[in-house]
Formats: structure tokens, sequence, C-alpha cells
């Protein structure tokens, strides 16, 4: 009995966290360049920080899973990108990015490399805005386009100076399905396109789902109380790039 209860308890824990974890967002930050007229243009990336907040203190950044790393920017050129790291956050407004550069910056020119000087990204680190709202169970794809040939000026000193010029593409990459089953409980559910298993998932105790990572298109949801209540099926639900389709209130024992 007590191995019943245990087993029961991690499923109840694994359904409440597995809800939670689909709550959030998800942001994959990529990076690439348009070319320029230089041998090479590499900036030491130490760190990528997004912020939700419209403050302009501190408060509010959040730290992305990067490894630092000297990325040369003409390797990314001409449609080509690179993934710099990603992150699960909460929905609603993203306001900022924030790239956090070392001191091995440099630019080769005529087969000589040279020093770029960045005061200002050393210093506080280099922002930029974003201003989207995210949907809680989307993944978006940042993607930071660099402007190598305008980012990198020669002075006077005949020295380099790196003041990056770059925006930023945010774009949905999936869609997402959410509802409410009553009465509340834990409750097995398949997502089903063509006939195709896509994804299973549960519900949490409440009664709440989210499921994620949908590609475009028309699915079928198939619920699974456990007991003697038969399966409850919901048809033609409609998935957009971006977009969490929301099915309300659904009756599992009708």
């Amino acid at each position: 009995m007590k191995k019943v209860i245990l087993f029961f308890a991690g499923v109840m824990a694994m359904a409440f966290w597995s809800c939670e974890e689909e709550k959030n967002a998800r942001i994959e930050v990529w990076l690439t360049d348009a070319p320029a007229d230089f041998q090479e243009v590499n900036i030491d990336l130490q760190g990528l920080e997004v912020k939700a907040s419209e403050n302009e203190d501190e408060r509010g950044w959040q730290a992305l899973e990067v490894t630092p790393k000297v990325y040369n920017l003409l390797d990314w050129t001409n449609g080509k990108e690179t993934f710099l790291g990603g992150l699960d956050i909460p929905g609603g407004r993203l306001s900022q990015i924030r790239l956090k550069l070392g001191a091995n910056n440099t630019v080769k020119v005529d087969g000589v490399i040279h020093p770029l000087s960045t005061p200002s990204a050393q210093q506080s680190g280099l922002k930029v805005n974003i201003n989207e709202v995210l949907a809680e169970g989307i993944t978006y794809k940042i993607t930071l386009d660099f402007e190598a040939g305008k980012s990198v000026v020669l002075t006077g000193a005949n020295s380099y100076l790196l003041k990056p010029v770059l925006r930023t593409i945010t774009e949905a990459q999936d869609g997402a399905i959410k509802g409410d089953i009553e009465p509340a409980g834990i409750v097995a559910i398949s997502v089903m396109k063509e006939e195709q298993t896509v994804t299973t998932t549960s519900s949490d105790e409440a009664g709440e789902f989210l499921v994620k990572g949908l590609e475009a298109g028309t699915y079928r949801l198939v619920f699974d109380p456990a007991g003697d209540t038969p399966v409850v099926e919901k048809t033609d639900i409609a998935v957009s790039l971006g977009e969490v389709t929301d099915l309300g209130v659904i009756d599992i024992e009708q």
C-alpha cells in the first residue's frame, strides 16, 4: 500500500512540474550578419541577458545559458546563422536583450589583426530593444542581425572602434493547445495528427493542461480518464504558429 501511495504521489508531482514547465515561453537566440569589407570581425561574447521589465535599473534581467566564445561575424553571412543560447521564461512582455562582451574583440584587415575598442559594451553590456509579448507555451526564435560593415569604425588615430549596429528579429516557431478539464484531476492526454500520435501529456491536479511545440495544422486530442469513464475526444483543433488555441472547459464525464 505504501508503494502505491508513493507511486501516485510521484505521478502527481511530475504532472505538476510538467504543467509549470509548459506554462513558460521559450526563447532561443541566434546570430547572423550582413557581409562586410573585412577579412574577420571577431566579437568576444561572454553572456546574454533578457529583460521583461521596462525599468532602467538592474532588476528583471535574466541570464541565458551561453557558452562564452569568440565569434567571427563574417562566418555567419548570407543566410547562415548560429545558435547562441536559450531560456524558459514566464509569458509576458520582453523588453530588451543585452550582450556582454569581453576584451578579445578584433578586426582583420589586409592580413593584420587589430584590436576593437568596446568601452560601453564592456562596462554595462550592449542593450537592444525587443518589445515583444510572449505567449506561454510558445517557442520564439530571436535573431541578432549584426551589420559588421557599419559596426566597425576606423578612428582618426588609425585604430578601430566597435560600435555595434544590429537589430532583433523575433519569430514564433510553434503553436500550442490548452484547456481545463472538468471534473478537475490528472488525466492522460494523447495529441493526434492524421492518426499519428504527436505527443502525450497529462493535466495537473486542477485539470489544467497546455501542450506546446506543435506545428501549424489540425489536431485531435484524446482524454483518457482512469476508471470506468470512457475516453473523450476533441477533434478539428486548429493550431497556428505563435498562437495558443484555448479549448476552454472540457467535460470528461459527459
